[in-house]
C-alpha cells in the first residue's frame, strides 16, 4: 500500500472522483492515512482538501496552461494535486511538484500520460507569475471559476445576497475551518476542563456569541490529534460549532421534561439538551441511519448522558402529542456548512432545494403531530436557501393553524463568523381548535 502522502492524496482524489460516501467522511478511516507519520497526515490532510476545495479553479489553471481537453480521470486527479502544490503551497519546491506528479502516473497505472502531465505543470512554472495575477482579477470578474464554486450556486447567492456578501461567503467556504468545543457539563466545571487542556498542551480561546453564554464555547488549537486528548476521552467536551447550540436555546428544556429529537444522529444538539437538562427528564432520540444512531449511542455514552432513548424511525410509530418541546433538525443542502462539507459543492443539483423542502415539511408535520398542546416546536437547518427555510414554515404555518412562530434567525457565516444555520420556534396552542 502506498504510505507517501502525496500518493496517498492522489488514490483518495482518484476514489473521489466516482459515487459513494463523501470524502471527507472516509479519509481518517483510511489506512494509508491513518499510517503516515503525523506530519505526512497534515500534508495529506491539505493535499486532499485543498484540492477538492479548489478543483474548478485548478481545472481552469490546467487549460491555461496546455490542457486543452479534459484529461481522463487520473491525469486530472494528479494535474489537480500539482497545480495546488504549485499556486497554493509556498513550501513546496517547483521541481518536486512536478516530479512527484509524474511519478504518481505509474503509480496510477497511466504512465503514458506523465508526458502530458509534466508538459502542462511545467508551463505552468514558466507562466507561473502571470497566472498568480489571472487567478487575482478572476475572482472579480469570474468568481465561479475564481473561486471554485459551481456557477448556478455562485449566480443564486449573488442575486439574492448581493456581489459583497455572496464573494465574502465563497472566500469563507474555502477557508480551513476552525475547531470549537463545547464545555460538557456532565462530566465537570469549565474551570476543570481548563485546567485538562493547560496540562495537555491546548491553546483555547472562550467565545460567546448572543445566543452562547461564556464558559460553553471554546475556540481550540490541539498540539496532535484531538480524538487522542484525555479531556475528550473523559467526556468532557464535544466537537461543535456555535451555530449549532442556537437551535438548543430556542428549544429551551427543562430539567423533567419529555423531550422528542428528530434526526438526532450523531448526537451533538441531542447531548447539548441533555446537559440543559441535567440528565433529568426523558429525550426520545430517532434517526433514520442506524450507523449514525451507533455514533449518537458512543457519543451519550462518552459525555455521561444518561437520558436519552435512541431509536430509529424506520421501527414503530411516534407517540402522538406526546412530548414537552420537539426538535426538528431536518436533513438539508448543507449550504452553510460548505467550508466542512468540502465535496459536497460539487454533488449538489438545484433541484435538491425542492425535493429537501419535501422531505423537511414532512419532517415538521411529523414533529408538530407529536407536540402537546402548549409545547414548543423548533426547525433547525443548516441551509442557507430560503426554500428550505422560510418557506418550509410558512408553508407549514398556513397548513397548521393551531401553531404560531415566535420568531426566525438565520445566521450567517460571512456576517455572523459561524456556521450557516437557520432555526424557527413554533408553539401551539393549547386550544385544540
Amino acid at each position: 500500500m502506498t504510505v507517501d502522502p502525496r500518493g496517498v492524496a492522489a488514490r483518495l482524489l482518484l476514489a473521489a472522483e466516482g459515487p459513494g460516501d463523501f470524502l471527507e467522511n472516509r479519509l481518517e478511516r483510511d489506512p494509508g492515512f491513518v499510517a503516515l507519520p503525523a506530519l505526512d497526515r497534515r500534508l495529506c490532510q491539505d493535499l486532499v482538501y485543498g484540492s477538492l476545495r479548489w478543483q474548478g479553479t485548478l481545472d481552469w489553471l490546467a487549460t491555461e496552461a496546455g490542457a486543452r481537453r479534459p484529461p481522463p480521470p487520473p491525469a486530472r486527479v494528479l494535474l489537480r494535486l500539482g497545480l495546488y502544490q504549485l499556486f497554493w503551497l509556498d513550501r513546496i519546491p517547483e521541481f518536486a511538484a512536478v516530479n512527484e506528479s509524474v511519478r504518481l502516473a505509474t503509480t496510477l497505472g497511466v504512465r503514458p500520460l506523465g508526458a502530458f502531465i509534466n508538459a502542462v505543470l511545467r508551463q505552468a512554472c514558466r507562466d507561473r507569475a502571470q497566472l498568480q495575477n489571472r487567478l487575482l482579477s478572476l475572482r472579480e470578474e469570474n468568481p465561479s471559476l475564481g473561486w471554485s464554486h459551481p456557477a448556478w450556486l455562485v449566480d443564486r447567492w449573488t442575486r439574492r445576497l448581493g456581489s459583497e456578501t455572496a464573494l465574502r461567503l465563497l472566500a469563507w467556504n474555502n477557508s480551513p475551518p476552525s475547531t470549537y468545543v463545547r464545555c460538557n457539563t456532565l462530566k465537570g466545571t469549565p474551570g476543570q476542563l481548563l485546567e485538562s487542556w493547560q496540562k495537555e498542551g491546548v491553546v483555547y480561546e472562550p467565545k460567546t456569541y448572543p445566543w452562547v453564554e461564556g464558559g460553553l464555547v471554546y475556540l481550540i488549537h490541539p498540539p496532535g490529534s484531538l480524538a487522542a486528548l484525555p479531556s475528550f476521552m473523559a467526556g468532557q467536551f464535544y466537537v461543535q460549532d456555535p451555530s449549532t447550540l442556537l437551535a438548543v436555546r430556542e428549544l429551551a428544556p427543562r430539567p423533567g421534561e419529555s423531550i422528542l429529537d428528530l434526526c438526532a444522529a450523531p448526537g451533538g444538539k441531542t447531548t447539548h439538551i441533555a446537559q440543559q437538562m441535567g440528565n433529568q427528564g426523558s429525550i426520545l432520540a430517532t434517526d433514520e441511519s442506524s450507523g449514525r444512531l451507533d455514533l449518537l449511542v458512543e457519543n451519550c455514552e462518552r459525555l455521561g448522558v444518561t437520558c436519552v432513548t435512541p431509536r430509529s424511525t424506520l421501527k414503530g410509530e411516534i407517540p402522538k402529542a406526546a412530548f414537552d418541546r420537539v426538535l426538528v433538525d431536518s436533513p438539508c443542502s448543507n449550504t452553510g456548512v460548505l467550508r466542512r462539507r468540502i465535496q459536497l459543492r460539487w454533488r449538489l443539483r438545484p433541484e435538491e432545494l425542492d425535493r429537501l423542502a419535501r422531505v423537511q415539511s414532512r419532517l415538521l408535520q411529523q414533529g408538530a403531530s407529536a407536540l402537546r398542546p402548549g409545547g414548543r416546536l423548533v426547525y433547525s437547518t443548516c441551509s442557507l436557501e430560503p426554500e428550505e427555510n422560510e418557506s418550509v414554515i410558512e408553508r407549514f404555518l398556513g397548513e397548521n393553524p393551531a401553531f404560531h412562530l415566535l420568531r426566525s434567525t438565520q445566521l450567517h457565516p460571512s456576517i455572523d463568523g459561524v456556521d450557516g444555520a437557520f432555526v424557527a420556534s413554533l408553539e401551539r396552542s393549547l386550544d385544540p381548535a
